[in-house]
């Protein structure tokens, strides 16, 4: 237990990347059996532990590299909602906008890029499926990412750094969700997987969450912005991207591609408006020296 305590304080970052991959995958595997998913009491139990690898990593991780203090901070990171107003619409609006415009662009060029909310026939039910499945993954993952990795990277890198690394890494743990829980050689259509897969996960989730870092670090480390930011991205995707029986194969990646740019714009013209640089203050490791 001393070993594996001592381990944990030196590679703290480490120590949370294993123990999510190892929750969630391992909770999918299992659930999944050799035969696959059969039956929606298994697609249940991996969502859950889906769920929980973030949440139970970070807040285990918390409590043992640094106590009840550690976890009164988290608490008061997740309870911290006195923040301008514009930062609850940057957190909310910015998803919906974004997809908005790219969808709506794109169907310009053919219709398969309607917004979902304007073809499906019920409605309500697609509103309220979204807004319960934005706000359980917007919760129980940002305990973990937002509550633990993003504080801990930003001791040593600058947001950016910081977004691209947990952005790479939510996106590698979300792979086996992509790909297993969800038909995705139908999805794929033609394209070879080592083109689609990467596209589908390594794209707009790096860039969504470098802009989750740079609100984190700008409303002082609410936690509490970081889910609603993260809730609004699940919630329009749902509602927004069209079916993936109707958006396969090279326009889906398209669609990605388009929205991974507009992103990119918008991160860029921060960048531009602050001198080129994104965070309001350097890393401890780089104050330090």
């Amino acid at each position: 237990m001393t070993t594996i305590r001592t381990f944990i304080k030196r590679y703290p970052l480490l120590s949370y990347f294993v123990l999510v991959f190892a929750i969630s995958w391992g909770g999918t595997l299992i659930a999944a059996g050799p035969d696959g998913f059969q039956s929606g009491r298994e697609f249940g139990f991996s969502y859950v532990a889906m769920l929980a690898g973030p949440c139970v990593a970070g807040i285990v991780l918390t409590g043992l590299l640094y106590g009840r203090t550690g976890l009164s901070e988290l608490l008061s990171r997740l309870l911290k909602w006195r923040v301008d107003v514009r930062w609850y619409a940057v957190a909310i609006l910015t998803a919906p906008l974004l997809f908005m415009a790219v969808l709506l662009g794109l169907s310009l060029a053919s219709p398969e890029f309607i917004p979902r909310i304007f073809t499906d026939k019920d409605k309500v039910f697609l509103l309220w499926y979204s807004v319960v499945a934005g706000l359980m993954v917007g919760i129980f993952e940002e305990l973990g990412w937002t509550g633990f990795a993003v504080p801990t990277m930003r001791q040593r890198y600058g947001v950016l750094d910081t977004g691209l690394i947990v952005g790479f890494m939510f996106a590698a743990w979300d792979f086996l969700v992509v790909f297993w829980m969800s038909d995705v050689n139908s999805t794929a259509g033609r394209l070879p997987m080592a083109i689609f897969m990467p596209t589908v996960l390594f794209t707009w989730l790096p860039a969504y969450r470098v802009l989750m870092v740079w609100v984190y670090e700008r409303t002082n480390g609410s936690l509490l912005l970081a889910m609603l930011m993260h809730t609004s991205l699940i919630a329009f995707w749902t509602s927004l991207t069209p079916r993936v029986t109707t958006l396969t194969g090279m326009p889906l990646v398209t669609y990605y591609l388009v929205f991974t740019a507009a992103l990119w714009m918008i991160i860029g013209a921060i960048a531009l408006a602050n001198h080129g640089r994104l965070s309001r203050q350097q890393p401890l490791r780089k104050r330090v020296a």
